[in-house]
């Protein structure tokens, strides 16, 4: 089986604009993998793109016939959203390499499912002031800020991203993102370097 580069990090700490970067560099010839969630579509958000976006429904049928990898429900001031990762044909065997995104939790239950040789970590930092001021601007484009849910996950990932998560999840490198083009060419040598 091939590897996946799965890219975690504290909300607005560039996770989506690093992500597209990398996917658009032909050079590295990773492949999507997309994850599911039952949250509401964002503007500029497109179906299969950042997520499939679906019902509690399809994660039932899922879980039912035993191809559920993980899942992860957030308590949200809009009611209960659930990310979760399927074993849906996405990854296949071969040398392909994948670019996915999401938590640490995932990561770590992602690992567990494909195994070390197959999960790569890519965690990406920001210091806390510029991610709070990157989620204020953000918010402030959609059409319907949600001013308190990016307030509940800025302070959720404080404790979701916290050292010794980090830590027992096994990463050691991180990625600062002070400069996206820089943040990105670092990733990408990265990623050579694995492949």
């Amino acid at each position: 089986m091939g590897k996946i580069f799965y890219i975690m990090g504290k909300s607005s700490s560039g996770k989506d604009s690093i992500y597209r970067k990398l996917e658009a560099d032909e050079g590295l010839g990773l492949e999507r993998l997309v994850i599911y969630t039952t949250r509401p579509v964002r503007d500029g958000e497109k179906e299969g793109r950042e997520y499939y976006f679906t019902d509690e429904k399809k994660l039932e049928e899922f879980k039912k016939n035993g191809k559920l990898i993980e899942s992860r429900t957030y308590e949200t001031v809009y009611g209960p959203w659930t990310y979760f990762t399927a074993d849906d044909g996405q990854v296949a065997a071969g040398n392909k390499s994948y670019l996915g995104i999401g938590t640490l939790e995932s990561y770590m239950q992602l690992r567990e499912y494909y195994g070390d040789d197959v999960m790569y970590p890519v965690y990406i930092q920001v210091e806390d002031g510029e991610r709070l001021e990157r989620a204020l601007a953000r918010e402030k484009t959609q059409e319907n800020p949600k001013y308190e849910e990016m307030c509940r996950r800025f302070l959720a990932d404080q404790m979701d991203f916290s050292e010794e998560n980090i830590l027992k999840a096994g990463i050691g490198r991180r990625f600062r993102n002070h400069n996206l083009d820089e943040c990105v060419k670092e990733i990408g040598n990265y990623i050579k370097s694995v492949q």
